[in-house]
């Protein structure tokens, strides 16, 4: 019977780690937007885009003045 509980235990346990690696690696999101000149409203091109308290997770705006970035920010 002891035996037969452990087995179960440990496929329950198998299966909560299995479960929590994947929420974390489901757990990046994407963040968008639009950089615009505060002076006419016209789009921003190439304005650098950074994650405060991070300069490394950054992007750039495309000629529209958009801007994309995907990862755990």
């Amino acid at each position: 019977m002891k035996l037969l509980i452990n087995y179960i235990m440990k496929k329950q346990l198998l299966v909560l780690l299995f479960l929590f690696s994947a929420v974390v690696t489901y757990s990046q999101h994407t963040i968008t937007g639009v950089v615009t000149s505060s002076e006419d409203g016209m789009p921003v091109i190439g304005a650098s885009v950074v994650v405060k308290g991070d300069a490394n997770l950054g992007t750039i705006t495309d000629i529209d003045g958009k801007y994309s970035r995907y990862g755990d920010t």
